[in-house]
């Protein structure tokens, strides 16, 4: 996989508007980043190339909603930690969690499977998907993940995440132990 040198300024142009959008608020909140350009990031595996050049983990990203499709979900994770649905499900109070579709994905977060990450939550401004964060990524000093499309990684300080980031949109974090 062809990656980019390691950038810490917001692209002028040549990215798409999700990810300019994305790039803006992080530099309006004043959150520093690290970031690479690279080919589509479709896989856990994809994403360990990069992850090694950032010096960080790519986080697992996880869509998911109850069987009503009314409550949904946002999981960050280990990319290397085996996700079962009947062990998070009790730690939420959900009888069942499934992956929510693409539309929900799209409509809720305006992103795509293989992009979504944290970052999308800055268009959810009703509030609307909880995110759940195992606690390995909670606890970690940093966190990578795509600016919203997975052709480009970026490496943040989890402490911004929490304390600049989800304020200013508006949600809270939930920790597990999966």
């Amino acid at each position: 996989m062809e990656i980019s040198e390691i950038r810490t300024a917001a692209p002028a142009e040549g990215r798409a508007a999700v990810e300019l959008e994305t790039f803006a608020l992080l530099d309006r909140l004043h959150i520093p980043y690290a970031w690479v350009a690279h080919e589509t990031a479709d896989t856990i595996a994809d994403c360990d190339v990069v992850s090694e050049v950032l010096g960080i983990s790519i986080c697992k990203n996880l869509f998911l909603c109850n069987r009503q499709q009314t409550d949904f979900y946002l999981l960050m994770m280990p990319g290397d930690k085996p996700f079962k649905t009947k062990d998070l499900s009790p730690l939420l109070g959900c009888s069942r969690l499934s992956f929510a579709g693409p539309e929900h994905m799209e409509r809720l977060l305006r992103t795509i499977p293989g992009s979504v990450s944290a970052l999308e939550l800055m268009f959810d401004t009703q509030a609307q998907v909880r995110l759940v964060m195992d606690r390995a990524v909670h606890d970690a000093a940093w966190f990578g993940c795509h600016p919203c499309k997975n052709d480009a990684s970026l490496r943040l300080r989890t402490e911004d995440l929490l304390h600049v980031f989800l304020p200013h949109t508006g949600h809270d974090v939930t920790v597990v132990d999966l």
